[in-house]
């Protein structure tokens, strides 16, 4: 019966998020993130992970009410969406977390570009009701395979840069670098 409950809960959690912003899991950005790094290994491609954090979204939650935040997370996910390509992925990664996976990528300028068009896009007022909302995001980059071919330490070198935006300031992207991972280990001694 427990067992029952907890896989209850959890594929809740799960058609929540998708219902909520239409947009694929954690788990199913996982599983792509692993298909196209599988591809660019045998193309010789890069394959960018986009962590991408809203600014001042619990601020936004907090005084207008979960309900404009949940319809302000749905018009930023159609937002991201219409800034990538086909083939590329952007998810909600929990609660006002993106994540955004760009394929055939050959190089870091090609990187940059395509974060700055997520931050303009991002960057025009959400009309919600009787508010217009302007957020901005901090994003964080890592790039697979120049800083890691591990999925998991992608995925954490992405959320360390994404810290280090949103410790600049926010509202700008950041791409993974070593130091930031000596910093972050440095936090935790």
């Amino acid at each position: 019966m427990l067992s029952h409950l907890l896989i209850s809960s959890i594929f809740s959690c799960v058609i929540s998020s998708m219902i909520n912003t239409g947009l694929p899991t954690r788990a199913l950005f996982r599983d792509r993130v692993e298909q196209a790094t599988l591809k660019a290994g045998r193309k010789g491609m890069l394959v960018p992970v986009l962590f991408i954090d809203l600014d001042r979204f619990k601020e936004i939650n907090d005084t207008l009410g979960h309900e404009i935040g949940d319809q302000l997370l749905k018009q930023v996910a159609e937002r991201l969406q219409s800034t990538i390509r086909e083939g590329d992925t952007v998810a909600r990664f929990g609660g006002d977390e993106f994540t955004a996976l760009l394929e055939g990528v050959t190089s870091a300028d090609i990187v940059s570009k395509r974060a700055a068009s997520i931050m303009e896009a991002l960057d025009k007022v959400f009309e919600i009701g009787k508010h217009s909302l302007y957020v901005t995001a901090s994003v964080g980059i890592a790039v697979y395979p120049t800083d890691t071919g591990d999925i998991n330490k992608l995925f954490r070198a992405a959320d360390t840069a994404m810290y280090q935006s949103k410790g600049a300031g926010g509202n700008t992207y950041r791409f993974f670098t070593p130091e930031m991972a000596d910093l972050s280990c440095g936090a935790l001694s």
